[in-house]
């Protein structure tokens, strides 16, 4: 995998996590914490939990294999995503619009308060 599709895979499961931790077991979002945000590696994490590197890379790949499919059913990171698009494109048109400078600030106000939701 290069470089460039791991940071990738990194940033959607990190991202993932954000959403989904608390529907994960405690070991998983431990091993997931130290692999992906700690960035141990599966011999470091197994030693610190005396299990095999093997066991360390199952429990990862069941967990990623969770947040994926809670991803499919609950759709909360395409949502956020639509949505952070969405907010950006109406911020860009606010920008480009001839509103006075009172108004582009209140609208300013209600896209912090509309990311926020």
């Amino acid at each position: 995998m290069s470089q460039e599709n791991r940071l990738e895979k990194t940033n959607r499961i990190n991202l993932l996590f954000d959403f989904y931790e608390v529907l994960l077991t405690e070991k998983q979002q431990t091993f997931l914490k130290y692999y992906f945000l700690d960035d141990f590696s599966l011999g470091e994490i197994a030693a610190e939990f005396e299990i095999s590197r093997q066991a360390v890379y199952e429990h990862i790949k069941r967990a990623e294999g969770m947040l994926e499919t809670y991803e499919e059913k609950l759709g909360l990171l395409k949502k956020h995503e639509a949505r952070s698009g969405v907010l950006s494109r109406l911020e860009q048109l606010m920008e480009d619009s001839g509103m006075s400078p009172l108004h582009k600030e209140t609208a300013r106000n209600l896209l912090r308060e509309a990311e926020q939701l």
